[in-house]
């Protein structure tokens, strides 16, 4: 199917308008009647041709202008595009050098010293599994931002009972949370039923959770909450935490952006969990922002979810 192109919303735009305006003024001869008339008139019959004449040469030259404008925004898009790839490229060899250089180094230190102590070598076969499970959770979220990105129509959609989804993530993130001293309110309803994506779903909560674990700070109380507006399920994820400066904020879903470049390392983050679930919630057909938590503490986000809603799950 032909793409429907600004040139063209352009060029048939202009041209209704000129249609509608030369049949008023054809028809109505220049409005002085009041009712549709056969044209008897040689001088009407001239008007029309003259109209269908200059219709014509006014098509001629929109469509013209309209293909130029078309392949111009198609340049600009496709140099948006691709200094967006090559940021993207330079974002990710930036990402696994640092993780494949670790493992290497590592791995030639017990290579090249069979004598270490046991304790040492443990210790160097545990930051060798570290690097390589951080390598590995990098791999993951690239190849789900890139399946989302190229097929976004293949993704499967199925009900889903979002409650016991997020209480699984909640239950298996409990270890983490309390030792940090994280207390979780989730005032969800027990009956979220919708249609969408099981893993997308829960990269969702799961990422903004594992956000909030680890940069919201320790004794900290994380919120949750939901309620249902006509077709559209509203979303507020909130901690009382640090926080982020309200300069962060815009690019905070941006891909590898990082507020604190040095803690995000520490914490294993691969600079894509946020991206994950901006497009995750945008592929359910809603939308998210993050703001200052009410208190003016802490990082809050809210979005939609919606599309198909299933009605409600059953106790």
């Amino acid at each position: 199917m032909k793409r429907f192109t600004e040139g063209n919303k352009m060029f048939l735009s202009v041209m209704a308008v000129f249609v509608v305006y030369a049949s008023f003024f054809i028809l109505f001869e220049d409005y002085d009647r009041h009712v549709i008339q056969p044209l008897t008139d040689e001088s009407d019959w001239h008007l029309l041709l003259f109209s269908m004449v200059v219709m014509m040469l006014l098509g001629f030259l929109l469509h013209r202008y309209s293909k130029r404008m078309d392949r111009r925004i198609d340049r600009e898009q496709a140099l948006r595009q691709s200094a967006m790839r090559r940021e993207l490229t330079q974002n990710i060899a930036h990402e696994l050098k640092t993780p494949v250089a670790s493992i290497m180094g590592y791995a030639e230190t017990l290579m090249d010293n069979p004598d270490l102590p046991e304790a040492m070598r443990q210790q160097f076969v545990h930051r060798t599994h570290e690097q390589a499970r951080r390598l590995s959770a990098l791999l993951q979220d690239i190849s789900t931002l890139n399946r989302m990105d190229s097929a976004p129509e293949q993704v499967a959609m199925q009900e889903v009972n979002l409650s016991e989804l997020v209480s699984e993530i909640v239950r298996e993130a409990m270890p983490r949370m309390e030792g940090r001293g994280m207390t979780f309110i989730n005032q969800m309803p027990d009956s979220v039923c919708l249609m969408g994506n099981p893993q997308l779903l829960y990269s969702i909560f799961g990422n903004l959770l594992d956000n909030a674990i680890n940069y919201a700070g320790t004794d900290t109380t994380l919120t949750l909450t939901a309620q249902r507006q006509g077709p559209m399920w509203y979303f507020c994820f909130s901690d009382d935490g640090v926080g982020v400066a309200a300069e962060h904020l815009p690019r905070i879903f941006e891909r590898f952006y990082r507020v604190d470049k040095g803690r995000s390392r520490e914490t294993g983050g691969t600079g894509l969990g946020l991206a994950i679930v901006k497009n995750a919630v945008m592929l359910h057909g809603g939308s998210i922002h993050a703001a200052v938590s009410p208190g003016g503490h802490g990082l809050s986000f809210s979005f939609t979810l919606r599309g198909a809603i299933v009605g409600e799950a059953k106790g």
